[in-house]
């Protein structure tokens, strides 16, 4: 059987983290893209001689030419400045997406049917911009975020309560920026309530009430804590983890349902915004978008970060990009 073909734009640190940890699951075969020469070439090469030690049986390459991207069956973009301390997801908006034009045309051109997850921040407006340039169907055009601000928020919930974050559920919805939605109604520990856990421990209703608030915004803000730490550049290991559990779902058909940043017509009371949301991901991409009852305050929440999505897209029109 003919294996899988994933292609990489952007061969930074995310973008090696992605090579090696699609040849390690051995989703297919890897080619990594990157402008600057020799760099994917060494990157690949390198990964490609660790191949015995850690058990796969993948061809990886490098390159600089976006024709050998033909036939990928899934593009993870990655292509974009990081940030520097100081810098929002939104200051990148006007560089990136001047690099999100062009990848959008080599795409289209190279790999024309293949499923597209972007990375690259500002991530809402990214990935509208890339289908807008694209012209691919909304179900095969999907961003990355809700599975990464999920898990920390997972892990921040698991630190907290000294359990296994593998019993921890949790789920954030909106804009991958600093208005996300992460939901505490339904973050649970194996069906717990983390809140009501949370009242166990310290016997105080406010104080469980504040230390959870304390979590959601340390999620809503957990990008830029690593930027902060990092100095020189922003997160890559969880980002490329989240991408590839992604790319899994849907080179595999497993029909997963994972937040992610998806196409809305009309779900949520949203027409015409990408957002986070739970879908469905399988061979055809994002294959349904799965709703759940938001309260009241949940959905002032939700509307909130949506408004925020319309406002950089606003921007990013208004630019002209």
């Amino acid at each position: 059987m003919k294996r899988k073909k994933i292609a990489i734009i952007g061969g930074g640190q995310i973008g090696g983290v992605l090579a090696q940890l699609a040849a390690q699951r051995e989703l297919g075969d890897v080619v990594l893209f990157d402008i600057v020469e020799d760099m994917p070439q060494g990157k690949t090469l390198d990964i490609a001689e660790a191949a015995r030690i850690d058990d796969f049986d993948v061809t990886l390459s490098g390159t600089n030419s976006y024709k050998d991207i033909a036939g990928s069956d899934i593009v993870i973009i990655t292509a974009g400045l990081p940030r520097k301390p100081g810098m929002s997801r939104d200051d990148l908006l006007t560089t990136n997406a001047k690099i999100i034009k062009t990848v959008a045309e080599a795409v289209k051109e190279n790999a024309p049917n293949s499923i597209v997850i972007l990375i690259s921040n500002p991530l809402d407006a990214m990935v509208t911009l890339f289908k807008k340039v694209s012209g691919f169907p909304a179900n095969r055009v999907l961003g990355q975020a809700g599975v990464l601000d999920s898990s920390r928020f997972a892990s921040f919930i698991a630190w907290e309560l000294n359990v296994s974050v593998k019993d921890v559920n949790a789920l954030v919805l909106g804009g991958h920026g600093d208005t996300m939605v992460p939901l505490i109604r339904y973050a649970n520990v194996n069906s717990i309530p983390v809140l009501e856990l949370l009242e166990r421990k310290y016997n105080d209703k406010v104080k469980a009430k504040e230390v959870i608030d304390a979590m959601v915004e340390r999620t809503k803000q957990a990008g830029g804590e690593v930027v902060k730490l990092l100095k020189t550049g922003s997160a890559f290991y969880s980002p490329a983890s989240a991408a590839i559990l992604m790319a899994e779902a849907i080179l595999r058909d497993e029909k997963r349902v994972l937040p992610v940043c998806a196409y809305l017509q009309g779900e949520f009371g949203v027409d015409g915004y990408y957002v986070g949301v739970p879908a469905v991901l399988g061979a055809d991409g994002v294959e349904k978008i799965v709703e759940l009852s938001l309260d009241e305050e949940e959905q002032k929440l939700m509307d909130n970060s949506v408004n925020a999505v319309k406002t950089l897209v606003a921007d990013m029109d208004r630019l002209g990009l």
